[in-house]
């Protein structure tokens, strides 16, 4: 098993491309924490999907959004194996409007979920990887982070902010054997895109030289590899999983 006996820390691990990455790291042998901020149902559904692959898993409920609450979340983690290898930042939030309508609300919430909600969490993680000069992060971006996209501004925003952060990063941590990559997801099959009406699909898929949606299943392995050692030398990138769509 390629993630053995490690622990790893998933933010927004309910459902969708979360869910597949925990329950993908549980197959590969690391032990779980995933957090919430509304609704414990589906992130314990992903806790017991976890634990059928023998390793520890709990489900937290916090705020990415706030430090206190991330605080909490890492020391919950620690409680596990006194340790934490491992962070996923895919936790993330959208408010979608055109400029000239988007509130500050809308702007600000995003941004404090997406971006400083990554922030919080790697500044946490660091300070335990930097003293046992081990880590992996992967901060889950987005295609819009790299192309934009009408109607989220702030979305765009908050995903490209999260490639200039991993980049960052990666420089700072280099040395203490740390790596910090980012995955951009193109249009995957989540309960988000589910809702969108067959001819707004239809013209997503020609966009998509792959032809086809991904799914979060897809997204799961591209960051299994890079938390392995398998990615022990990739550092500082941004691996797009979008079916060529940004290309």
């Amino acid at each position: 098993m390629l993630l053995e006996n490690r622990t790893a820390v998933v933010t927004g691990g309910s459902r969708g491309i979360g869910r597949a990455i925990c329950v993908a790291f549980a197959r590969e042998g690391a032990n779980v924490v995933t957090c919430y901020a509304h609704g414990s149902s589906a992130a314990e559904e992903t806790v017991k999907l976890c634990k059928e692959f023998g390793v520890e898993a709990v489900a937290v409920q916090a705020d990415v959004a706030k430090p206190e609450e991330v605080k909490c979340l890492f020391a919950e983690a620690k409680k596990i194996t006194g340790t934490i290898d491992i962070l996923v930042n895919n936790a993330g939030i959208t408010r979608d409007n055109i400029i000239l309508r988007m509130k500050d609300e809308e702007f600000d919430s995003v941004i404090d979920t997406n971006l400083k909600g990554a922030f919080y969490c790697m500044r946490e993680a660091a300070g335990v990887m930097m003293r046992k000069r081990y880590g992996r992060i992967v901060n889950i971006s987005s295609v819009v982070g790299i192309k934009g996209n009408a109607g989220q501004v702030n979305y765009a925003a908050s995903k490209a902010g999260i490639i200039g952060m991993t980049k960052s990063l990666a420089k700072e941590l280099a040395s203490r054997n740390i790596t910090s990559n980012a995955v951009a997801p193109g249009f995957i099959t989540t309960d988000m895109t589910s809702a969108l009406p067959d001819n707004v699909k239809d013209e997503l898929l020609k966009e998509i030289p792959l032809g086809r949606l991904g799914s979060p299943e897809d997204v799961a392995e591209a960051v299994v590899f890079l938390v392995s050692d398998n990615a022990a030398y990739i550092t500082g990138q941004v691996i797009s999983v979008d079916g060529g769509m940004a290309i």
